[in-house]
């Protein structure tokens, strides 16, 4: 450790080094935090996980028949019959699957109509592929879709993973919120629209009954009575020709229960020519009941045919009447696919309304609406597993300024100096710097995007007290160095680092041992790389910039030294200069910006 002593020394003998090390520093955390906003480095909840089944829901247009229906599914089935890894397939129609994770939040329980169905596939275990599950969905989605969808215009096909993370309805979701019905759903395509034209997103649907014309057959009861018949028989004959009827029970010996017969007619005989009125009417005159006196009485007769449109289902959510739009993100983050749609909503939106932003405090990302015509009012609200992701970050974050501050004043408590506190709680925070890097290093090595996961800031909270460790065993040996033996301070702070170095670097090869099993877990492998390379980047800071900012404090002088007041270096005075000219200009584009705000609203 001579030469690493040294070294140390050497770097303290020059302000121009000293400085050179503080600069690298400073840019390196810079540099890293820019891999955001960037997209070196993608921030997710959770990453996709490899599982063994997933299900396609198969939605057509509202009040499609189940033909058309089986249509779309079948072609479907037809491509994923090709998969050499997918081991069955099964087909609900008219409901969804049996209840599972997914589809207790997705609301495929709720499915009983002709216009919908879900396809479960199975897959092999996943230790017997290579390709995982979402990297499949990824590579089917769009051949599927795009041979599929178009069968029956208007057709949505959706493919729907087990979530890793916590239960939401999609990745993100827009709720329209209004009480104008159908301005709510004109506003609602809009949004669908906009979601459709936002790159990386996928899946778009809006979750609402379209609106269509349909003909109701309503018995007439003074007609009915007028010719002998009763309402039953109308009704019966009605179930019977359109849809079927339980007729009778059979008892069986294996069953405690009785089994339903139901009887219908042929799907060739319920088969309509087409969907107008006339069709309808000839379907009744073929169908003829035998009144009390003999006789045999045309149901054109006694029942009307009256056209009417459908009523789609309203949805209300504390209790306010709304209507979502749902979008999935194809293996990307969902934070830039929601700020590149909501700029453009809020600039499309502009020249009908008047679009202002929803409190900070509550929804940051929602927006409020007020027609410039009629003045009423709408709200798009973000929900989502995107609003989860950013409420965890939010909350981890605030564990972490805690964590910080509660570090910080125990280390005045136990040192009686701010200056000392606040260098190992400088030198804790810069770990980020390799948090931030071993994930962009992760992303580069590995098939798949690494994400920034919530696990990440885990690892990275817990890291504060291993980094914080590594600097109190640098300033308490070296003050001993000083105050015991009276050691130039330089030379004792080289020499505490040095011989300090051997257990800080067994401490890290240990964390990256140990570590080392996470990284590999799709879950949990943002926990592995974040305490590994924050580490290393730990020992960097340790004892290279610590060891500078120790140089430049007086806390580390024994307690009788009084040192002669002196000038600010140029470097340090031109630095204040500098930090207090760019808080000043963010001070007044601040103060600018919540002006115009001021006289946008007035």
């Amino acid at each position: 450790m001579q030469r690493l002593e040294s070294f140390i020394y050497w770097i303290l003998k020059s302000e121009f080094r000293k400085k050179m090390v503080i600069l690298l520093t400073i840019a390196a955390f810079f540099a890293s935090l820019l891999m955001f906003p960037l997209g070196g480095v993608l921030a997710r909840m959770l990453p996709g996980k490899s599982a063994t089944t997933y299900s396609i829901y198969v939605d057509t247009p509202t009040g499609s028949s189940i033909q058309q229906t089986k249509k779309v599914t079948g072609c479907v089935s037809n491509i994923l019959r090709d998969e050499e890894e997918i081991l069955d397939i099964s087909i609900f129609y008219a409901q969804g699957i049996p209840l599972d994770y997914a589809g207790l939040v997705k609301g495929s329980l709720m499915k009983r109509t002709e216009n919908v169905a879900e396809i479960s596939v199975n897959l092999t275990p996943t230790s017997a592929r290579e390709e995982a599950s979402f990297l499949m969905i990824s590579r089917l989605r769009p051949v599927i879709q795009e041979t599929c969808q178009n069968l029956i215009p208007g057709s949505v096909i959706k493919f729907v993973e087990q979530p890793s993370g916590p239960p939401t309805l999609a990745q993100i979701v827009v709720e329209v919120h209004g009480e104008n019905i159908p301005r709510t759903r004109k506003l609602a395509v809009e949004v669908a629209d906009i979601l459709t034209n936002t790159k990386d997103l996928v899946d778009i649907d809006i979750m609402a009954d379209d609106i269509y014309e349909k003909y109701q057959l309503i018995p007439n009861i003074e007609k009915i009575a007028l010719a002998k018949l009763s309402i039953e028989q109308v009704n019966n004959i009605l179930y019977l020709a359109f849809e079927g009827m339980v007729i009778a029970t059979k008892n069986s010996e294996n069953r405690s229960l009785q089994i339903p017969i139901f009887l219908g007619l042929s799907d060739k005989t319920k088969r309509l020519k087409d969907d107008s009125y006339n069709a309808i009417r000839s379907k009744l005159t073929s169908l003829t009941l035998m009144n009390q006196q003999g006789l045999m009485i045309p149901l054109t007769e006694v029942v009307k045919i009256i056209k009417v449109n459908s009523h789609p289902t309203i949805m209300h959510k504390d209790l306010k009447r709304m209507i979502n739009v749902i979008a999935e993100t194809d293996n990307v983050s969902q934070v830039y696919p929601l700020l590149e749609a909501r700029a453009t909503m809020e600039e499309k939106f502009s020249d009908k309304y008047i679009v202002s932003s929803a409190p900070i405090s509550t929804y940051m990302f929602d927006l409020e609406l007020e027609h410039k015509r009629t003045g009423e009012k709408f709200l798009l609200r973000w929900d989502g597993e995107m609003k989860v992701t950013l409420d965890t970050f939010r909350d981890l974050g605030a564990a972490f300024i805690a964590a910080l501050v509660l570090i910080f004043f125990l280390l005045v408590i136990y040192y009686k100096s701010f200056a000392l506190s606040a260098i190992i709680l400088g030198g804790s925070f810069l770990s980020l710097i390799g948090v931030i890097i071993g994930h962009w290093v992760a992303d580069l090595v590995t098939t798949q995007t690494f994400f920034l996961t919530a696990t990440s800031l885990i690892g990275f909270i817990a890291l504060m007290g291993i980094s914080s460790r590594n600097s109190l065993l640098l300033i308490d040996y070296a003050m001993g160095l000083i105050k015991d033996q009276g050691m130039e301070r330089k030379r004792a702070i080289a020499l505490a680092s040095a011989t300090r170095a051997i257990p800080i670097f067994l401490t890290a090869v240990a964390i990256i041992l140990g570590s080392a099993l996470l990284a590999g877990d799709p879950i949990f492998g943002g926990l592995g790389v974040a305490l590994i390379s924050g580490t290393v980047a730990a020992v960097f800071v340790s004892l290279l910039f610590v060891p500078v900012l120790m140089d430049n404090t007086d806390a580390m002088m024994p307690d009788d030294f009084v040192k002669p007041p002196k000038e600010p270096s140029k470097f340090f005075a031109s630095l204040g200069t500098m930090l207090d000219s760019i808080i000043s200009k963010i001070k007044n584009f601040v103060l600018g910006y919540l002006e115009k705000k001021k006289e946008d609203k007035k």
